[in-house]
């Protein structure tokens, strides 16, 4: 078995070198023998010509029978690469890597030395965010890099070659997971990385992540969600493989070069904590966690959703407006009532729905349908406290003076203002002309002269006999007459009362009514303002 020409020379100083990294070898008398023999083909090599054609088939009829069997396969495996292939310095490169190369083993020579695997992990994009499932989906650029020491040469053996592009299902690569996937994203598949002249590793990848995440949507619209993804090896300890930031803590915060800063999530910023725990107190495990902190843009929200509820409570504060005894205001609060029933059934499916928890929002707008709902039971109870009716009795004295002289003092109205105002809205043409002193005056006089008629009235019935049977139908008609004007001139009176009763009641339950709007709406302005600002 001769070997022929520098390429067999190159060839079996590459299959001396791989035999001498595996495990095949394992006597040691035939390892030094082989060692000594790769330090004399190398030497071989600054001979040129037939000298060193010669000197290389010395060198190989010096080893034992099974050395030169192994070294003679592998000189013809990498001396077969004739043709196209003849000179090309990456296939020899990668076949003198490949060359006995142990993928299912960690790559180092002391097996009591730990791989650190530095990562870096940068937001791309953010896909989805599903409050109901409490998924977040995110794209990312994941890297990481590690030493292979038996995945090194010299540059200048290759033709200053210092780093090359190999399969990653060659060699050895860290079962480095994320604790919180869920699903399997649509990640495009990169079957390469790049492997450095001195055993450097670089493996760079994008990742569509699918992971669990705690998502709080009390603060919707304008809530800011934190998702955290831990790095962690699956299996290995930390006396196996470490865990490292490829960068400082402070630049993978604050770098959002690559975000895509156009949708409906903003990146405020990655955070990034390393942590060793373990479960049986025995072996520990490294774990990389990065905080992927983003916020809600809450304009779209803002205009679809709160903007309306705001018309709608406006408008119904200014429906107040309308005379107490009007029968219109219940129908327009009944129509606000109806309108915003359909504003919700149509925002329904833009609110983010949990089992956990509501947004404060949806409370937002059931208190605003609470507030519609007593608004028109106020009305509804104002206008029925002011309809006239013949057979309503008195206001009583306690509600005189708690309604028309406490409460007037309150609310700073002045009781000329309030009788002015509802003689105004009455149909007594009577008290229209008329003040109030002046009814009450000649309401009195009228009671008196009725006092006179009864008794002159029953002075003549006790002596119908002397006079004409006609004048006595007379009289009693006109007594009739009488005592009807005066139960109705009684009954408008007390409508009257009850008029302004209501008027004063309407004007207190307004304000209270417009009070509470106004504090609830500043509460949640002020909350929604601190929570934008965070």
């Amino acid at each position: 078995m001769m070997m022929q020409g520098r390429e067999g020379g190159l060839s079996a100083v590459m299959t001396a070198r791989a035999l001498l990294e595996s495990s095949e070898i394992t006597n040691g008398a035939k390892r030094a023998s082989l060692e000594g023999s790769s330090t004399r083909l190398e030497a071989c090599e600054k001979n040129p010509g037939q000298r060193q054609t010669a000197l290389h088939n010395e060198v190989f009829s010096t080893l034992d029978s099974s050395l030169r069997l192994y070294l003679w396969d592998g000189v013809k495996k990498l001396s077969s690469n004739t043709g196209r292939f003849a000179n090309a310095t990456l296939v020899r490169l990668n076949e003198f890597l490949s060359a006995g190369y142990k993928k299912g083993v960690r790559p180092v020579r002391d097996w009591r030395q730990s791989t650190t695997v530095a990562i870096d992990l940068m937001v791309y994009a953010i896909l989805n965010v599903d409050e109901k499932n409490q998924v977040l989906t995110t794209y990312v650029w994941y890297r990481q890099q590690w030493i292979d020491e038996f995945l090194t040469w010299d540059p200048e053996e290759f033709d200053e070659v210092k780093q090359i592009s190999i399969p990653t299902a060659n060699i050895w690569v860290p079962d480095i997971l994320i604790n919180e996937f869920v699903d399997v994203g649509k990640s495009p598949d990169i079957p390469y990385v790049y492997v450095g002249h001195s055993g450097l590793v670089r493996n760079y990848k994008p990742i569509q992540v699918v992971t669990a995440c705690s998502l709080n949507i009390y603060n919707f619209p304008y809530d800011v969600q934190k998702c955290s993804l831990t790095f962690q090896s699956w299996l290995h300890t930390t006396k196996d493989i470490n865990i490292t930031l490829m960068r400082t803590p402070e630049e993978v915060m604050n770098d959002k070069r690559v975000f895509m800063n156009q949708g409906e999530w903003e990146l405020l910023h990655v955070l990034s904590t390393y942590n060793k725990f373990s479960i049986d107190n025995d072996d520990f495990y490294a774990e990389m966690k990065f905080t992927v902190v983003i916020r809600r843009r809450p304009l779209f929200y803002t205009v679809n959703l709160l903007l309306p509820s705001v018309f709608l409570m406006v408008m119904d504060i200014v429906g107040f407006y309308l005379p107490p005894d009007s029968g219109e205001r219940v129908s327009f609060k009944i129509t606000l009532l109806l309108g915003y029933s359909v504003f919700l059934i149509i925002v329904s499916d833009t609110l983010p729905a949990t089992a956990i928890g509501t947004p404060l929002i949806g409370v937002y707008f059931v208190v605003c349908m609470a507030l519609l709902v007593i608004s028109l039971t106020e009305s509804v109870l104002i206008v029925r406290l002011v309809h006239k009716q013949d057979l309503q009795s008195r206001v009583p004295q306690w509600v005189k003076h708690l309604v028309l002289e406490k409460a007037t003092v309150l609310l700073c109205i002045r009781n000329k203002k309030v009788c002015s105002l509802l003689s105004q809205g009455t149909d007594l043409p009577l008290y229209k002309e008329n003040n109030m002193n002046t009814a009450v005056h000649c309401n009195h006089h009228s009671c008196e002269g009725s006092r006179d008629s009864g008794r002159n009235l029953g002075l003549s019935l006790s002596t119908r006999d002397t006079g004409p049977p006609v004048m006595d139908g007379i009289l009693r008609e006109i007594t009739t007459i009488r005592q009807f004007m005066e139960k109705k001139d009684e009954s408008r009176e007390i409508a009257k009362e009850w008029l302004q009763v209501g008027y004063v009641l309407d004007v207190l339950l307004f304000r209270i009514y417009l009070l509470t709007v106004l504090a609830y709406s500043i509460t949640l302005g002020t909350l929604w303002s601190v929570w934008q600002t965070v």
